[in-house]
């Protein structure tokens, strides 16, 4: 019987379901994202006191943009990517993501009193913020599977 060798996967294979999976987690962190930029501005705009940044939306917008195109090296098995990724969004951003809810919870502050008393808007903004938070801890659970470390081992870059 002769063995057929197997060609190390290429780029154009197309990556994993596990990869896929972490990518459409990451999509779907940036869409959370705009939805609850989208909110947060709905939300300070009917807020008498608050006052809506343009430069926070640039930001946003900016760093959407990026988050977007990482992914996309992320889906062709750029190692650099997974790390950005991982590092980038999956603990500094992260990070950001849960710090103002925490610390509004260590001031006293009850999620069950919040939601109760919340304009719709406002528990828009939670609901989302908590779809944005599930789908990065997804995306890096996924990424760092047994079949996306085999998919970006064998690749370069």
């Amino acid at each position: 019987m002769s063995q057929q060798l197997k060609a190390p996967p290429s780029r154009l294979d197309g990556p994993p379901p596990v990869v896929r999976a972490a990518a459409a987690a990451w999509v779907a962190a940036v869409a959370a994202g705009v939805v609850e930029t989208i909110g947060t501005i709905a939300y300070l705009a009917s807020s008498a006191s608050a006052e809506v940044s343009p430069a926070e939306i640039g930001t946003r917008a900016v760093v959407y943009t990026i988050v977007l195109l990482v992914v996309a090296q992320f889906w062709q098995g750029r190692r650099w990517a997974r790390t950005a990724l991982g590092l980038g969004l999956g603990v500094v951003g992260l990070l950001s993501l849960v710090a103002d809810p925490i610390s509004w919870l260590i001031e006293g502050h009850s999620l069950r009193d919040a939601l109760s008393s919340a304009e719709l808007s406002l528990a828009l903004v939670i609901t989302i913020r908590t779809v944005h938070v599930a789908a990065v801890v997804a995306a890096c659970a996924l990424m760092f599977r047994p079949a996306a470390n085999r998919y970006f081992s064998r690749l370069r870059g």
